[in-house]
């Protein structure tokens, strides 16, 4: 059937969606969620029906499309396409066997993820696999399975080079940008520290967001290759290249209703660091009130999960527990925390010591796995390797790979419209919530405006004296500062005893 095309002028952000009037979908028997072909020239694409009732949005004979189908089409309006039917995919059988509950093979994932990236799954079928593996949890096998799917349908960063490092935190602190002074240290040593990043989700600033203050975090495999060719390291968003890919989408399904199934939550890191050709890997778990996993069993639980699946992946893995029951470093927003970061780099006298600490505990253990320094000896050559300078010429290095240009701390623009949040009593600070804190800097506008944010004056173990500033909220302008002072007044997130 030929239908006129009808530039709706919507952007979904992901699923590749067509509006047919109902007389037309009657006439050819399809129903909402059903999927069609659309062909336009030697172009074509499977897109999911949406069906309209009123004339006004799509008229008999024509076909309502969504920019993602018109940009893949490279279609506008008043052109013909061709329609056909198109059979639901093989993977929604594997989704409803999963449902109940029982076991997937490597074959059924791997259908169901190639699938997913194929959008050939609506937004509602991707839903049910994500619930059908929170409440069948995946094994140590399946989850393997899923993982090895995830990475085989998507593209891998290869190297000839051993080892190849990296490490991953499971989140949930505020602030906390260890992997900016991290990798600058480990590529430093001479180690191959290929880091792709996230953006944030539901943080104030993901490491991408934060690294973006500085230089570009957007390159395909082949620059990303160049970059660690020139400085044995990169610092980039992985949602710019096909890394396993479905995962992006996974999580976009899991966030509104806050599921993160166990199994998917595994796949979904360790997927990642196999498709950078990871050989030794370092998993920070922090622990404490606001943080992902909020106590130690859990943490020791998915510690041995780690262990388990990354021994069966090739994979050698050490997992740290670590404490993630305030805020790390000062700054908690893109702009704050680039400018901590340089600062730690700078060896400036202002920098966050716990973030400098916790920064040059990690990469000693990545010198450590990484055969450049004796068990028990990494901190003090990371530390070293900190104080020459050396780390910070290497992330000037990096920074200039990456299309920016020589930075200091000082130089980094932070919004200039700032209220400070005073103690309203004298005392012992102890405790900082994570979740408030950065709910306050989400608000003021981070991670879109990156000069916004939270600076930390005071930390947990802190004297303060009545009015003595705890942090400073700065935002880009007065209206997302008010935003940010009204989330204050219900939640400031500090306990003074």
């Amino acid at each position: 059937m030929k239908l006129k095309v009808k530039d709706i002028d919507i952007a979904t952000g992901w699923p590749l969606v067509a509006v047919l009037n109902e007389f037309d979908a009657l006439k050819l028997d399809l129903h909402y969620e059903d999927r069609i072909k659309i062909k336009k020239g030697r172009k074509s694409v499977i897109a999911i029906i949406d069906i309209a009732d009123s004339k006004k949005i799509v008229s008999c004979g024509q076909i309502g499309l969504y920019e993602e189908v018109l940009t893949k089409l490279n279609a506008k309006s008043g052109n013909f396409v061709d329609i056909f039917l198109v059979e639901k995919p093989v993977s929604i059988q594997y989704i409803k066997k999963k449902l109940k509950g029982k076991k997937l093979s490597y074959k059924e994932f791997y259908q169901i993820i190639d699938d997913i990236i194929k959008n050939k799954l609506s937004e509602i079928e991707i839903t049910y696999f994500v619930s059908a593996c929170y409440m069948h949890e995946l094994d140590i096998e399946e989850t393997v399975s899923l993982t090895k799917a995830m990475i085989n349908t998507g593209e891998i960063l290869k190297f000839n080079k051993y080892p190849v490092i990296d490490k991953h935190c499971i989140g949930g602190v505020a602030g906390n940008r260890t992997t900016m002074v991290v990798v600058p240290i480990v590529a430093a040593a001479g180690l191959t520290i290929p880091k792709t990043s996230s953006r944030s989700i539901t943080s104030p600033s993901g490491t991408a967001d934060t690294m973006e203050v500085l230089c570009n975090v957007c390159f395909s495999i082949k620059e990303i290759k160049k970059i660690i060719k020139k400085t044995n390291a990169c610092l980039v968003w992985g949602g710019s290249v096909n890394l396993a890919p479905a995962d992006d989408k996974i999580i976009r399904i899991e966030h509104p209703v806050s599921l993160d199934p166990e199994g998917q939550l595994l796949a979904s890191i360790l997927a990642k660091k196999k498709s950078v050709s990871a050989t030794h890997l370092l998993v920070d778990i922090p622990i404490g009130i606001g943080a992902k996993i909020t106590n130690r069993k859990r943490a020791f639980h998915f510690k041995r999960l780690f262990e388990a699946i990354s021994k069966k992946l090739g994979i050698k893995i050490m997992v740290v527990i670590t404490d993630g029951s305030q805020p790390i470093g000062n700054g908690i927003g893109p702009a704050l925390e680039a400018r901590d970061v340089m600062w730690v780099l700078e060896n400036d006298l202002r920098q966050p010591f716990d973030l400098r600490e916790k920064s040059v505990k990690m990469a000693g253990l990545l010198l450590e796995i990484g055969g450049k320094a004796k068990k028990g000896t990494g901190a003090k050559k990371a530390l070293e390797i900190l104080e020459s300078g050396a780390a910070y010429k290497k992330m000037i290095e990096i920074i200039k790979a990456q299309g920016g240009k020589k930075v200091k701390a000082d130089n980094i623009k932070i919004g200039k419209f700032r209220y400070n949040f005073k103690a309203n009593k004298s005392g012992l600070i102890v405790h900082i919530d994570n979740e408030s804190i950065s709910k306050i800097a989400r608000f003021a506008g981070a991670p879109l405006d990156k000069s916004a944010g939270i600076y930390l004056h005071k930390h947990v173990k802190d004297s303060v004296k009545k009015g003595d500033k705890i942090f400073t909220i700065h935002a880009k302008n007065r209206q997302k500062l008010k935003y940010a002072v009204n989330v204050l007044k219900k939640t400031d997130g500090v306990v003074i005893k």
